[in-house]
């Protein structure tokens, strides 16, 4: 199969065949029909966040089961599935305890043995999902089965952006009905942020960022109010238009230290901030040690939208069926594997949502018949 392989840290992607070894105990083969193309992936390539190399890429796909090894029970060749970079044990004590997203045994697939060879050599498969590439093996959990009539187009996007970003504000922010919330920083998952903010009733929604075709999208999505922070403060801007008091709830999906102080600052007393971004392990924030005691605001980190992957995936397709969140305002373009390198060049520039790396969606082919 043909798959987006990165040979070294801060190399460009080298599109190679991989062949995958046969799914064991637990583990399914699941064929690709497409791959988002998330930040994430990027900080794999610069080396941001370490990866054994050689490694195939990718953590935001759907696509059909075509394989299931031994002791899989709950699903079955022709089944239609999300692929979810976090595999929940589900008796842990994280699990037992409802954080599902933080469960102790959630990505040891990504620590695995390598799952394929590429000319010989063993690969690893970041995050343990491995979605650029035409197929993928990932253990049962982490693949979550959908309505077999919803675009798998879409779906991909439901793998990593959607879930985290509205996860993010509806499940660990609980943003309520005439709330404000600021989201700082409109990626993909910055912008599925802006519709769970609408989804979730938020009178206000201001997005935050430095590029002004992402604010543009912003709106798109449903924000009520933009601040350029190339050409402002942005903490004073969210400040003035929240009457002075700052928002009830600061997202930062961005991940650097600048902007979660930038986040923290323009929060009310007594609000929420919650930090999606992820940012380097040397990348330190400073916050005036006087002020988390006098304004009293809760500082709180959310992963992967504190969802619980086999409840919200299903959740997330519900909801873009009734048109309550609306997946293709989130793909900018379409693209082939073999131009991954320059959807991460488009990424660092600003001038998409998310790139889509489509290998074959069989709802999207018959729809354009």
């Amino acid at each position: 199969m043909k798959a987006g392989v990165l040979r070294r840290a801060g190399e460009p992607l080298h599109v190679e065949d991989v062949h995958l070894t046969a799914p064991g105990d637990g583990m399914v083969r699941v064929r690709i029909a497409a791959s988002g193309v998330c930040h994430s992936d990027l900080s794999v390539q610069n080396g941001a966040i370490p990866q054994v190399t050689p490694a195939v890429l990718g953590h935001e796909g759907a696509g059909v089961v075509v394989e299931v090894g031994p002791r899989v029970t709950s699903l079955t060749t022709g089944d239609h599935v999300v692929v979810s970079w976090l595999a929940p044990c589900r008796i842990c004590q994280f699990c037992l305890g409802g954080r599902v997203e933080l469960c102790e045994h959630g990505i040891d697939h990504a620590f695995a043995e390598p799952y394929g060879t590429v000319n010989g050599e063993p690969v690893s498969c970041a995050f343990g999902a491995g979605t650029f590439a035409e197929e993928t093996v990932v253990p049962e959990a982490a693949a979550v089965q959908i309505d077999s009539d919803f675009s798998l187009e879409r779906a991909a996007l439901i793998g990593c952006a959607v879930v985290t970003g509205v996860g993010a504000v509806v499940n660990t922010a609980d943003v309520s009905p005439g709330e404000t919330a600021a989201i700082v920083g409109c990626g993909g998952v910055g912008l599925a942020a802006v519709q769970g903010a609408r989804l979730s009733g938020a009178a206000l929604i201001i997005a935050v960022d430095r590029v002004a075709a992402k604010l543009e999208m912003a709106v798109a999505n449903g924000a009520t109010h933009t601040v350029d922070a190339s050409l402002c403060d942005p903490v004073a801007a969210v400040r003035e238009l929240t009457g002075g008091r700052g928002a009830d709830h600061a997202i930062e999906v961005v991940g650097l230290s600048t902007t979660i102080a930038q986040t923290y600052g323009m929060t009310r007393r007594g609000g929420t901030v919650t930090v999606v971004g992820a940012g380097a392990f040397d990348d330190q924030v400073s916050i005036p040690a006087l002020s988390v005691m006098v304004d009293a605001k809760r500082i709180q980190g959310c992963v992967y939208g504190g969802a619980d992957p086999a409840r919200d995936i299903p959740r997330m397709v519900d909801l873009s069926k009734v048109g309550a969140l609306d997946l293709d305002l989130l793909i900018t373009t379409r693209i082939r594997i073999e131009d991954v390198n320059d959807a991460f060049r488009a990424m660092l520039a600003g001038e998409v949502a998310r790139s889509l790396i489509v290998f074959s969606d069989p709802l999207e082919e018959e729809s354009h018949v």
